[in-house]
């Protein structure tokens, strides 16, 4: 009687270790494209996060947006200049105004709800070839209402940043403004600001584009001592 031999032949170990290290690889790349795929879709989320936000807290800041006709009754008190700048740049626009917006954090601090605030395009530190929105805070009113303060930044990598604001008086859009120059819109502030961001790292490599309108309360210089 003639005995069967058990077990394998070297060539179907051979193949059998060919089939599973395809597969192995086939599963592999599976879970490799939906990580990416994951990853990818995170970073456009975020992306959009980053954007949304920034708009909302610029028009948040921008609707509380005022500029005074008080002076100091003396040389001797310290000046405080309120302003609404808005100058056409490249590839950012900037605008630094006062603001009614500002919150404290801490209980008896020295501070009240106006600030000078800042909205600009910087280059990131971290690489030369991408410009960040930043903004640019001072919870004191001073004698320069476009420097000082803490910077933060809003977005990273910022394509265009684009600000129009809306004359009352003509109903015309203008790309910029200066409350302080009375060759610009001396003491008074635009009816509507329109706002325009776009994202680097969309969808395929494409820009996201945000884009809102704000409305201003306080149009024109305070003065409550009256005319």
């Amino acid at each position: 009687m003639r005995r069967t031999r058990g077990g394998f032949t070297l060539l179907e170990v051979i193949v059998a270790i060919a089939i599973l290290s395809l597969i192995a690889v086939m599963v592999y790349s599976s879970f490799f494209s939906m990580a990416r795929s994951k990853r990818n879709l995170q970073e456009v989320a975020s992306r959009y996060q980053q954007g949304r936000s920034a708009l909302d807290r610029m028009s948040r800041e921008l609707s509380a947006a005022f500029v005074s006709a008080h002076r100091p009754f003396t040389q001797v008190q310290p000046v405080r200049e309120t302003a609404f700048i808005g100058s056409d740049e490249r590839p950012t626009d900037r605008i630094d105004f006062t603001s009614f917006s500002y919150r404290r954090l801490k209980r008896d601090a020295h501070e009240s709800d106006q600030a000078e605030i800042g909205y600009f395009g910087s280059t990131d530190p971290e690489n030369r070839d991408k410009v960040d929105l930043v903004r640019r805070v001072s919870k004191y009113i001073d004698d320069d209402p476009t420097r000082g303060g803490i910077i933060q930044v809003l977005a990273e990598d910022v394509a265009s940043l684009e600000i129009s604001y809306l004359d009352p008086l003509t109903g015309e859009w203008t790309d910029s403004w200066d409350s302080t120059q009375p060759a610009g819109q001396l003491g008074r502030l635009p009816s509507q600001v329109w706002i325009t961001l776009e994202l680097n790292g969309g969808p395929g490599d494409a820009t996201i584009k945000f884009e809102t309108k704000t409305t201003i309360a306080i149009q024109a210089a305070l003065n409550f001592a009256g005319k």
